[in-house]
């Protein structure tokens, strides 16, 4: 039968896992269903044949050397993509996806394709446990999927970063803000198997894992579980021998990080505790390998719960600390051995618990250890390639923390850490668990060249990220001296040191979403998978937030100004990717989003202003206690934020309290 110009397709023979490929192979056709014919292949009553599908990947029959009887199609082939030439039509399988933006569309070229088709085998419904499922299989749409998600994530995030605050302030409690103290020597030597891990492996890890995770699953036999190993065999070897190494180089690794102005005793105490705290470079790489296994597989929450158990592990420690050798701020010639090895072996307990509690799940999902050394099958060039650009941009974020480090370390670092980890436990209770439910999802769109999908969950979460943490920014920035101070000032931390702070927990609250969203468009580029252009993009972000550090510390301003230079780093890193993004892969529904954002601010503004007339009010009454001046001010922050932002008609909000119901009422059935 003759076919009709109807809509605009992609003809692509390459598999989804062969981006290359499928650029090579792409060939636009445009198909349409002939009148006179009273069945075609994709409407078949009988099933035989998948239906069209606008929003998902079409598997189209195997092209054959026989003709169906009566149902001869020609494929009039109107255009070909810019990547490459008309594919064969001998013996492919073949995908029938919409074209989602017609300026990729070259100029047409001639001739005319007759192909024949015969219906394939049924495949069978992929029951895998924890497997996600599309909206065409679950029946619900995208956004619930990704609400759901985000809800389970975020509920354990919550109690994890609640766990992690307390371990801050019990960590703040024991060993006191002062200068050239154990306090600032402790924050000093958490920061080494971080760095680490993250130069090293960490970063490639995290950029690399799902995505090609993802692909395994689907087109590997035995769902990726062989790839699993493998790379977890790999993984478990690079950073075994790293950590050795690097604790072996602990000396060398706090002269680079330290001043040598801040004398023997205390480089000295930050190398005793580094030899506790660097072996934890192993645990970090092997608990990413297992938690993005467990993504894959739909499972997102023991990811999520397992830090509490760190948390917990470190509280016990801190307490013990005060119970044997009280609460008081020690410099650093007076800390004894028995003290480095309570902290230090309480630090690397912890983590290893958090990687060992993954395990119940693991076996859950039906993940089963088996050691493989045949790593040339993970693809090591593809493997070498995303990574290697993800080295650059992680080696470039590291000059920006060796700078900090050097800026700070022995000048109140210990106090720039508990307020960075505030803002990083709000990021992670909302920013984490979007990104961690949205990025499968993404990968998954992107491998199958789904792009609409892709932008639509990527501004999605730009506008849900966005709404959730602004009354959370508002409360850093018009209650950052009652925050502080009723947060963190007990024990071997004074108010002194806690009024230090306030002017860098106002820089946090600036910073926090502009942060989150440049995360956010980072794992973007990830998802598509491209790691060169957010490699190539830090330089200049990693420039100008040293910079702007140096300049804004020498001037006076010290910590505040160090994390006010990451709050310009992160908006112009967020400037970048949408400039970027744009340019790859067309409209990111900016105008909506834009709109959205203003409205936000408005809104951040109003009740930001009655918070901080709320505090007013309460001093000239003569109420003075932080607690109060915080839970009052907050109450009234987020109740004046939800209000206008109801009045603006801020969508996000209502999906919010849609979202809340939901697991509310999930709770309830439990």
């Amino acid at each position: 039968m003759k076919i009709h110009i109807n809509a605009w397709w992609i003809l692509t023979r390459a598999p989804a896992s062969s981006r290359r490929g499928r650029e090579r192979a792409a060939s636009v056709c445009a198909v349409s269903r002939d009148p006179e014919q009273d069945w075609f292949p994709w409407d078949d009553p009988t099933g035989a044949y998948p239906r069209v599908d606008p929003d998902a990947t079409m598997m189209l029959p195997q092209i054959v050397g026989e003709s169906l009887p009566g149902a001869e199609t020609e494929l009039a082939v109107e255009r070909t993509v810019r990547f490459g030439p008309v594919p064969s039509m001998n013996d492919a399988t073949t995908v029938l996806r919409p074209i989602d933006d017609a300026t990729t569309i070259l100029p047409a070229v001639g001739g005319d394709t007759t192909v024949h088709l015969q219906p394939p085998p049924r495949p069978a419904p992929d029951t895998a446990p924890g497997t996600p499922t599309g909206p065409a299989e679950s029946g619900q749409p995208r956004e619930n999927t990704a609400a759901g998600n985000s809800a389970i994530m975020a509920i354990g995030s919550l109690v994890s970063r609640g766990t992690g605050f307390l371990r801050t302030a019990m960590i703040a409690a024991a060993l006191g803000g002062v200068a050239l103290g154990l306090g600032d020597a402790y924050t000093t030597a958490q920061f080494f198997p971080g760095m680490v891990y993250e130069f090293l492996i960490g970063g490639v890890l995290s950029s690399v894992v799902i995505p090609v995770l993802v692909r395994a699953r689907r087109n590997d036999a035995d769902g990726g579980e062989a790839y699993a190993q493998r790379l977890m065999t790999l993984t478990a070897l690079v950073l075994g021998v790293a950590a050795i190494l690097a604790t072996l180089a602990a000396p060398l690794l706090t002269m680079i990080y330290t001043k040598s102005g801040t004398g023997d005793d205390y480089r000295n105490l930050v190398t005793a505790l580094s030899y506790f705290t660097l072996p934890a470079i192993f645990f970090f790489g092997v608990s990413a390998v297992l938690s993005a296994y467990l993504n894959t597989r739909g499972v997102f929450g023991p990811p999520m719960w397992t830090p509490i158990l760190n948390n917990i592990v470190v509280i016990a420690t801190c307490v013990l600390y005060i119970v044997f050798f009280g609460a008081v701020s020690r410099e650093a010639g007076d800390v004894s051995p028995a003290m480095v090895a309570l902290l230090g072996g309480g630090t690397l307990l912890g983590i290893t618990l958090q990687t060992a509690g993954l395990l119940p799940a693991l076996h859950r999902a039906g993940f089963r250890w088996k050691a493989r050394f045949d790593f040339r099958a993970l693809g090591l060039r593809e493997l070498a390639h995303l990574g290697g650009w993800m080295f650059c941009y992680v080696a470039v974020s590291q000059v920006g923390v060796l700078v900090m480090l050097r800026l700070l370390s022995g000048n109140s670092l210990l106090i720039y850490n508990n307020v960075y980890l505030l803002m990083m436990m709000a990021h992670g209770i909302v920013a984490v668990s979007i990104i961690t439910a949205l990025m499968p999802r993404m990968s998954a769109a992107s491998a199958a060249g789904r792009l609409a999908e892709l932008v639509n969950d990527l501004a999605k979460g730009v506008r849900t990220t966005s709404a959730m943490l602004a009354p959370i920014a508002v409360v850093f920035v018009f209650l950052a001296g009652p925050a502080l101070v009723s947060l963190f000032a007990r024990g071997a931390f004074t108010e002194h040191d806690a009024s230090r702070g306030a002017s860098v927990l106002i820089m946090a609250g600036i910073s926090l979403i502009p942060f989150s969203l440049s995360q956010l468009f980072t794992f973007a580029f990830y998802a598509l998978p491209d790691t060169k252009t957010p490699a190539l993009l830090n330089i200049p972000v990693v420039l100008i937030r040293i910079i702007a550090q140096w300049v804004l510390f020498t001037i006076g301003l010290e910590a505040a100004g160090v994390m006010l230079g990451n709050g310009i780093s992160y908006v112009i890193a967020t400037a970048l990717s949408i400039w970027q993004l744009h340019k790859r892969i067309g409209s990111l529904g900016l105008g909506r989003t834009a709109w959205t954002l203003a409205r936000i601010v408005g809104a951040m503004v109003a009740s930001g202003i009655l918070g901080y007339l709320t505090v007013l009010v309460l001093r000239k009454i003569g109420i003075e206690s932080s607690w109060i001046q915080l839970v009052l001010g907050g109450a009234v922050i987020l109740a004046g934020y939800l209000a206008v932002a109801k009045g603006l008609r801020i969508e996000e909000i209502d999906d919010v309290f849609g979202l809340l119901g939901r697991v509310r009422r999930k709770l309830l059935r439990r």
